[in-house]
């Protein structure tokens, strides 16, 4: 347990048999270094302190003594791991560094249900922590990418120049399993409350804003509020709902970022090109701003409002689902109702109804699609992951690059890969000194056709020359002047380049395939 907190890891030793002295035996192995640095640990006398705690209050309660229980339970002994959080992260953007796995553990407890092994109270600090850290994703419009897999919903936000990626889990009805060692997992969640109390604090502040967070109460659509939960629970409630605004410091000012404008004479094209950029990063933070959203209540909640929101969206639902509503499904300044069913009862012809992934893919592709792809009841295309980032040699699918030629990148993102032929080959032969060789071998290499040029007649034809200037003897004698170990892994590179090569003919023929079942299909 004290090695977790303190962030102390096993390590497998090299001659396993030697350290064991030829025990077969399963052992978990640290180094000795790091066991004496855990000696000096102020925190181990807690831990001892609770340990004689516990075995008193187990003998008070078997021997029915319940006043001796009560003193000793109200003198239980407590730590906190607020010194440990510090040692670990001696700067803010260490702790930035370190969130992504502290995250996704805190959202997977925060949609676990209440057993034996995780107490309610645990669940609970876990919901308002995530909740916390999403209104200030939504509050700093930090969200970048989102995607749809099997696992859960993947996010990534970016956060003062660091990109923090985590995963929530659906909201399914699952059962707990039984063969995770759950002491594990809370030891680990206990650090990561404490850290990202800490990380929440520091970031509510850096923009302004009110820690603990307070909702600015809007009008509801009804006012039965207290239908829903108690009135001591109704500001957690409203929090968690993420359609609320935040309360902001008002001594504080807002400081926005602005760019320095200089003279004609001293602007250059480095200049120009930062100012294109902020201006599409502008433009893409308010992507849903002016479009107001409607969620059917067949639609998962959270996560579509977290995102539209994120955006400059409005957004609401009906209010016999739960708090938060703002406005009703009557309301004629709705421009989008999100649904997952076929058809509708009642529709009204102001507005779209489109599916969900509609507004994720908007997201992954930086603009608003055309809403006629995902009306409800049509064939929704391919979700295609944001965090795959196609090289050169690789496959693309055509959907990719239909996208890609919507969003208006297409022409950009063939100029950078022409430009990058010759970086894709280096990229693994220019550690290894062999650049010169395996860039001959490209695939891709057009050979030169000989010239005979008009003159007088000569008894040789000119050598066969490839793209990087060498003939085809040149580039066997570069080979053989290789060491052993170098053409090793020369061979290896070669094959693994074949063998990519040779995926993706294999996946562009499924999909030929693919295409002329569904076609035949069609037609029947």
């Amino acid at each position: 347990r004290l090695c977790i907190l303190k962030g102390i890891y096993p390590h497998e030793p090299k001659n396993k048999k030697k350290v064991s002295g030829g025990d077969t035996a399963f052992r978990t192995y640290y180094y000795i270094k790091d066991i004496k640095y855990l000696a000096h640990e102020p925190i181990i006398n807690k831990f001892r302190e609770h340990k004689v705690f516990i075995r008193k209050l187990k003998r008070a309660l078997n021997r029915n003594e319940n006043d001796v229980a009560s003193k000793l339970d109200e003198n239980k002994p407590v730590y906190t791991l607020d010194h440990i959080v510090k040692e670990r992260y001696p700067s803010f953007i260490d702790a930035l560094r370190d969130l992504d796995d502290a995250i996704s553990m805190i959202f997977l407890f925060s949609s676990m249900p209440q057993t034996n092994k995780i107490q309610g109270a645990v669940i609970a600090k876990c919901r308002k922590l995530s909740a916390e850290f999403m209104h200030y994703v939504i509050q700093g419009r930090a969200l970048r990418k989102v995607f749809l897999s099997i696992k859960g919903i993947y996010y990534q936000a970016e956060i003062q120049g660091q990109n923090i990626t985590w995963i929530i889990p659906y909201k399914f009805s699952g059962q707990v399993p039984y063969d995770v060692d759950f002491r594990v997992m809370l030891t680990f969640l206990e650090f990561y409350v404490t850290l990202l109390g800490f990380v929440n604090f520091q970031l509510y502040y850096s923009i302004n804003l009110k820690y603990p967070p307070q909702p600015v109460r809007r009008i509801p659509v009804s006012n039965a509020t207290g239908n829903y939960c108690m009135n001591d629970e109704l500001d957690d409630e409203m929090l968690v709902a993420l359609n609320q605004d935040i309360t902001k410091i008002e001594s504080a000012e807002s400081e926005t970022p602005e760019i320095d404008e200089f003279p004609d004479d001293m602007d250059d094209e480095g200049s120009n090109q930062l100012k294109e950029e902020m201006e599409k990063q502008n433009k893409f933070l308010k992507l849903f701003e002016g479009l107001k959203f409607f969620l059917s209540r067949e639609i998962p909640q959270e996560p579509l409002v977290f995102v539209i929101r994120c955006f400059g969206g409005q957004v609401s639902w009906d209010y016999m689902n739960s708090l938060g509503a703002l406005y009703d499904e009557t309301d004629e300044n709705i421009t989008h109702q999100i649904v997952d069913r076929p058809s509708q009862k009642h529709q009204f012809l102001s507005r779209y109804y489109i599916q969900p992934q509609w507004v994720f893919d908007c997201i992954n592709t930086r603009t608003l699609l055309s809403e006629n792809d995902y009306l409800a009841g049509t064939v929704l295309p391919p979700h295609l992951s944001p965090f795959v980032i196609e090289e050169e040699g690789d496959y693309i699918p055509p959907e990719r690059k239909q996208l890609l030629k919507q969003a208006g990148d297409l022409e950009k993102d063939g100029e950078n890969r022409a430009e990058s032929v010759l970086s894709y080959e280096e990229r693994e032969v220019k550690k290894r000194s062999i650049t010169d060789v395996a860039e001959s071998d490209s695939p891709k290499s057009k050979k030169v056709v000989p010239v005979i040029k008009s003159g007088k007649p000569t008894s040789h034809i000119e050598d066969v020359k490839d793209s990087s200037g060498r003939t085809k003897e040149e580039k066997k004698l570069a080979i053989m002047a290789m060491s052993k170990k170098k053409r090793r892994l020369y061979e290896r590179i070669m094959h693994s380049r074949k063998q990519k090569r040779a995926q993706v003919k294999k996946l562009e023929n499924r999909r030929k395939q693919h295409e002329i079942k569904q076609n035949l299909a069609n037609e029947q």
